[in-house]
């Protein structure tokens, strides 16, 4: 017996085996909790259906989250995640189905496996098209959308500052500033997401005066590079930022997703980062409520937002 298979059974019996008689086409599977054990198959799992994640990107978003997994036998066929900030909102996201035997119930039996541990009133998820129909069967609603943009680019315009306005590294006391933005813009405080991306990245601070109005990370994903989470006061600030870490990094392969309505996909096109997906924003619940004066014009990830 494979080790694989030994794990799964082992692990079936001490977490409570979860069994689903799936529609046709027949496909029975488990469903468990995600531990770091399945993350190499996960990973397998995501390069099946052409996602760039590399092992330590899902190791990433296991570190600040959790996740549930669905074995049919002793393959994993599936997995779906989940974030909870604070007690209010929850964010949903790492969902893939084994492309061999879609339709079987699986991804349904991953959703409503997650909406039942879930306390929170509030869930977000961004959806692919493949997804959508599912998530509004379990009442999520469209709210926006992210648009990803990925390529290397090979200059970056000198974007003008406001007068005291600088951009420089991130310091050892900038923490709770950045933790303090990221929630001013998104309506939910993230410390666990902000300082894992300190441990696994870098990033710079919009200055002005001594106050910290904007930051970007930069951090190694997938094929190459992510610039994300963006926050800004405007649309300028935005573009100093992220201008920052393309001219810093000539040719180099990177992404970053950026809400629709951040006004900024036209120019990145223009510098040599292509539109490459669309996703659908939804929402089950009530809409989080940032306060006035900053804005989120890069995500984390369309996982994690």
């Amino acid at each position: 017996m494979g080790t694989s298979r030994q794990n799964h059974d082992a692990r079936c019996m001490d977490q409570g085996k979860q069994s689903v008689s799936a529609p046709q086409p027949a496909t029975r599977f488990d469903v468990l909790k995600m531990t770091t054990a399945d993350l190499a198959a996960a990973h397998a799992l995501s390069r099946e259906v052409n996602w760039p994640h590399r092992l330590e990107d899902w190791q990433f978003v296991l570190s600040v989250g959790e996740g549930l997994v669905a074995y049919s036998d002793d393959r994993l066929v599936g997995t779906a995640m989940w974030w909870t900030y604070e007690q209010d909102i929850a964010r949903l996201g790492m969902v893939i189905v084994d492309p061999t035997i879609q339709r079987s119930g699986i991804g349904r039996a991953l959703m409503l496996g997650i909406l039942d541990r879930l306390t929170t009133p509030t869930v977000i998820l961004n959806a692919t098209k493949a997804g959508e129909t599912l998530y509004r069967q379990l009442d999520f609603q469209g709210i926006g959308s992210i648009i990803q943009h990925q390529g290397a680019s090979f200059s970056a315009p000198l974007v003008p500052l406001r007068a005291g306005e600088r951009i420089r590294p991130m310091g050892r006391n900038d923490a709770a500033r950045l933790i303090e933005l990221d929630a001013i813009a998104s309506g939910v405080r993230r410390e666990g997401v902000i300082a894992a991306l300190i441990e696994n990245g870098e990033a710079v601070v919009l200055d002005d005066g001594g106050e910290s109005v904007g930051f970007a990370f930069y951090r190694r994903f997938g094929r190459g590079h992510s610039i994300g989470p963006v926050i800004a006061r405007d649309t300028a600030g935005a573009k100093a930022l992220v201008a920052h870490w393309i001219g810093s990094n000539a040719g180099m392969f990177m992404r970053i997703d950026v809400p629709g309505e951040s006004g900024l996909s036209d120019w990145l096109e223009e510098l040599g980062l292509a539109r490459t997906s669309h996703v659908i924003t939804m929402i089950r619940g009530a809409m989080p409520k940032p306060s006035s004066g900053f804005h989120t014009f890069g995500i984390v990830n369309q996982a994690l937002g």
